[in-house]
């Protein structure tokens, strides 16, 4: 059964970036925003743990409640979005397609170049501006937009964007760390960024496989850094756009990051595509890094720390040639070699 749940900040949330962060070593810790799927999905098996009272140093029943790291049994996420419930309405957000030519806050598509194949064969440093006709210059403070005027963007259509202070605000906090006897440690100060959304502002994620009664009464649950909690509630959104039935080219719009082991594109596209494409385009930023920590291991053992990977980021946009037919038997419909069941490599595609 599919739980759509809209998550609200009891007070402010810190959803740290990959980079290690120890009192006295790295003194400021970046948040995140939208967080990564790994966070919600490690959010929602931890809440089922607790309800259901399992020991979390019990590494054998922690396993055997919501299976091991990357073996998510039948948990499957959608997630997550930034959205706005509000007038009960939800209205989900998305990051700045990265081909857009930003005037002020009008967004304007860019489009591809005659087809040539010597057009993606480089080795520039990202951000990837590839097959494009207009030069995109340097990015400015990226702007979010709606579903429907992404809708609109993704064909053709220039569209307002919004600016991220309308949805979040990011807080610098001071904190210094304390000792096992609750004591101040000298030069042990450090900085944090908390994220405050903004009135109905929070977090959609569409969820199937656990169905503890909980999820559709709604409550509390642990959601980021320092213990801070997050309300949840069932609401009701419109279906996930879906892709054209038949077209001769498509973009693609990756809602969240998507992980390929051969960087920024996988070895193969025919391996989402049931027919033959040919990539023609590409827009994206600089990669997101993301690692993790496995918690159902000892702290000492070397699998302790999860290995970091390079993720395609948010708001990236690939132009193909040919029909844009996915494959059937696709985990979520995503694009990703990592992380399709919780969330990784959500897109949206449309004919150009």
């Amino acid at each position: 059964m599919t739980h759509t749940l809209f998550l609200q900040a009891v007070d402010v949330w810190m959803f740290r970036d990959g980079r290690p962060f120890d009192a006295g070593s790295a003194h400021r810790a970046k948040s995140v925003f939208p967080p990564y799927p790994t966070v919600i999905q490690g959010a929602f098996r931890t809440a089922r743990l607790l309800w259901r009272g399992v020991d979390l140093k019990d590494k054998e029943k922690v396993a055997q409640m919501v299976g091991s790291p990357d073996d998510y049994g039948k948990l499957r996420l959608r997630g997550p979005l930034l959205a706005q419930h509000k007038a009960g309405q939800v209205v989900r957000y998305f990051p700045q397609p990265a081909d857009a030519i930003p005037k002020r806050r009008t967004l304007i598509p860019a489009t591809p170049c005659a087809p040539d194949a010597g057009k993606l064969k480089t080795s520039a440093p990202l951000p990837l501006h590839l097959g494009l006709d207009q030069t995109m210059g340097k990015p400015g403070e990226a702007l979010w937009v709606r579903e429907n005027d992404l809708l609109d963007y993704l064909s053709g259509k220039a569209v307002e964007g919004i600016l991220a202070e309308e949805l979040f605000l990011r807080e610098e906090r001071l904190g210094i760390a304390l000792d096992e006897r609750r004591v101040t440690r000298d030069g042990m100060l450090y900085q944090a960024e908390f994220i405050r959304p903004c009135d109905g502002v929070g977090l959609l994620v569409e969820m199937d496989g656990l169905d503890d009664p909980e999820w559709r009464q709604g409550g509390l649950l642990h959601l980021g850094g320092e213990g801070r909690m997050a309300s949840f509630e069932q609401v009701s959104v419109r279906p996930w756009a879906k892709p054209p039935v038949s077209a001769s080219r498509f973009k693609v719009y990756f809602a969240t990051p998507a992980y390929f082991e051969n960087g920024w594109q996988p070895d193969d596209w025919g391996q989402f595509f049931s027919n033959k494409v040919n990539l023609v385009g590409a827009a994206l930023q600089r990669y997101d890094t993301l690692g993790g920590f496995n918690w159902a291991v000892q702290d000492s053992e070397a699998s302790a720390h999860r290995p970091a990977r390079r993720f395609v980021p948010a708001g990236s946009v690939y132009y193909f040639e040919g029909n844009p037919k996915l494959k059937s038997g696709l985990v979520q419909e995503a694009m990703t070699d990592f992380g399709a069941e919780i969330g990784f490599g959500q897109t949206i595609i449309k004919e150009w």
